[in-house]
């Protein structure tokens, strides 16, 4: 199933969420809604949150052609940063139309649980290791945006009030 989206500014953007401590049938449907509403944003990745969901759960797919990776990682905890740092221009489901520079660690080591509750650990490189950090980001309260510069942050801000307004004149129409 669909979820909406929302859109920054939303005060439950910037809220750390609770670790989960059941895995039960409700939460594999959540990955599964999580994992069908990215694709059809379509983006990379999504955490919980951006669907009013405040729990440790993000999902991830960052193979562009070829065969589909659907990650679930559930209470996704950074064990190991590299030193090396790269940038990426990053957007975000939440802050639609907007990308900026960022300079995240290249190389990142994740521990998380998977829908069952059974841990797993990968080592993550480039773009996947950018898009793990930006959506344990999300699950810490932090956006993309609190990267930058105050004036480059209000400008993005203003523009997604504005577009939120738009949007709700439209839904009233």
């Amino acid at each position: 199933m669909l979820r909406p989206i929302l859109i920054h500014p939303d005060p439950r953007l910037k809220k750390p969420c609770d670790a989960v401590t059941e895995f039960t049938p409700e939460l594999s449907r959540l990955a599964e809604d999580m994992l069908e509403t990215m694709y059809d944003a379509p983006g990379i990745g999504l955490a919980a949150p951006q669907i009013g969901v405040m729990k440790r759960v993000l999902v991830m797919d960052c193979v562009k052609e070829g065969t589909p990776r659907p990650m679930v990682l559930i209470n996704p905890q950074v064990t190991w940063s590299s030193e090396d740092l790269s940038v990426y221009e990053e957007g975000c489901l939440s802050i639609p139309d907007q990308y900026a520079e960022v300079k995240r660690p290249a190389e990142v080591r994740v521990t998380w649980q998977d829908p069952t509750g059974a841990a797993q650990e990968e080592q993550f490189a480039g773009l996947w290791a950018t898009c793990v950090q930006h959506e344990i980001d999300h699950l810490d309260g932090k956006l993309f945006i609190d990267y930058l510069g105050p004036l480059k942050r209000q400008m993005i801000t203003r523009k997604m009030e504005k577009l939120k307004r738009e949007r709700a004149r439209q839904a009233q129409g």
